[in-house]
């Protein structure tokens, strides 16, 4: 039964689709090694802050609550691009193992239908060649009755040779059969065997999922500080006075650039949220295997809406970065009335619901298989478990 993910807000909801895991931001430290990782921990020399001009300019300049509000908001974006690190290395494990496992689990799934095949094919032709086995028992035992029965010598030496080359080809050919059948299910065996080698690999992911975890909810609340940090210093900065042009400006682009970071944040801890839930299905065998994104079918979420910003760059501000572009709106904004049923564009499972106050807000994650998900968010609220199955 189709039910409604969550109702949306007046200003609308987004649609964004993910194809593949989304990477952590540059990092400034380098993160402790964890149990899952320890063997796989490298670390490059860290980036110089594009920032650090503006912090020591505006701490020297400002002094007072401001500067300390500047002061431990510099600590909070570095403690965040340590968390990013951390996210980063689990995300590449996370994402390679799930491609082993879901290569193996694809490879066994194709072989499992050649073997139902080839044993259909089997049994088709050992009751053809029974049928056969019966005409030729019921044949005249004298080879005289047959000449008798066929009216000459010529038909009645025909019949018989007909009989036995159709018998031996039936034969060969289920012999054939059964070696393509041997063969299949030998490599389906080795296939098998590569899988139960990988439960190394398995109990790896587990570990770095529940890593992975940790790190996003440590992360949810130091994005927290960081935001009402930055509603206090916008605060502030409406009360300076007194203060020389530059400065003011300088401190405006400071908030600026760091808004836009924490949004960006934002919408990455939404898409390894996901990614974790949609690890956990993996695992779990609750995702199809084998399915393509050409093979997937979209309907819009909602019944009755309009567009009020489309995919691709844009001029707002706050939207942050991507590729080439300064400013670039990954979805699709949609507004409808308060209170509309917001549906699945796809049959799927839930693998993340969120609830922020910035970024995409109240969300919700589905993911369809072969790596594909769509991401439902600014909405007013949710109906929506993880691990709920649903369709469009």
């Amino acid at each position: 039964m189709r039910r409604a993910l969550g109702a949306a807000v007046l200003v609308g909801a987004v649609l964004g689709l993910q194809v593949s895991a989304a990477t952590a931001t540059d990092t400034t430290t380098c993160p402790t090694p964890t149990a899952a990782s320890d063997a796989r921990v490298t670390c490059s020399s860290p980036p110089v802050d594009p920032n650090q001009a503006a912090y020591d300019q505006l701490k020297t300049r400002l002094g007072g609550d401001m500067a300390k509000a500047l002061a431990a908001e510099h600590r909070l974006t570095a403690t965040l691009n340590q968390f990013a690190a951390t996210e980063e290395l689990l995300t590449t494990e996370v994402t390679q193992e799930e491609a082993v496992i879901a290569d193996l689990e694809e490879k066994i799934a194709k072989l499992d239908l050649q073997i139902a095949d080839t044993q259909a094919r089997i049994e088709v032709e050992k009751q053809q060649l029974a049928t056969m086995s019966r005409a030729i028992y019921r044949q005249p035992d004298s080879f005289w009755l047959l000449i008798a029965r066929s009216g000459n010598l010529h038909e009645a030496l025909l019949a018989t040779a007909d009989a036995v080359v159709a018998g031996q080809r039936a034969h060969a050919l289920q012999t054939r059969l059964e070696a393509d059948l041997a063969k299949l299910q030998a490599d389906r065996q080795a296939r098998q065997n590569d899988l139960d080698r990988e439960s190394a690999t398995l109990d790896l992911l587990n570990a770095n999922l529940s890593s992975l975890e940790e790190v996003m909810s440590r992360q949810t609340d130091v994005n927290g500080q960081l935001a009402d940090l930055l509603v206090q210093m916008q605060s502030a900065k409406n009360h300076l006075q007194n203060q020389p042009p530059d400065v003011t400006i300088t401190l405006a682009q400071l908030l600026e650039s760091q808004e836009q970071d924490l949004i960006l944040r934002s919408y990455q801890t939404a898409w390894t949220q996901a990614q974790v839930g949609t690890g956990l299905a993996l695992v779990n065998h609750e995702l199809p295997v084998g399915k393509t994104i050409s093979g997937l079918a979209l309907s819009w979420p909602m019944t009755q809406f309009a567009i009020t910003q489309p995919f691709g760059p844009t001029t707002i501000t706050l939207e942050p970065p991507f590729g080439p572009y300064r400013h670039f709106h990954t979805g699709v904004d949609i507004a409808a009335a308060l209170g509309t049923p917001v549906m699945a564009a796809a049959d799927g499972v839930v693998v993340a619901v969120g609830h922020t106050t910035v970024g995409y807000g109240v969300y919700v994650v589905i993911a369809h298989g072969g790596g594909i998900a769509t991401l439902y968010g600014h909405l007013l609220q949710t109906n929506a478990t993880v691990g709920d199955r649903v369709v469009r």
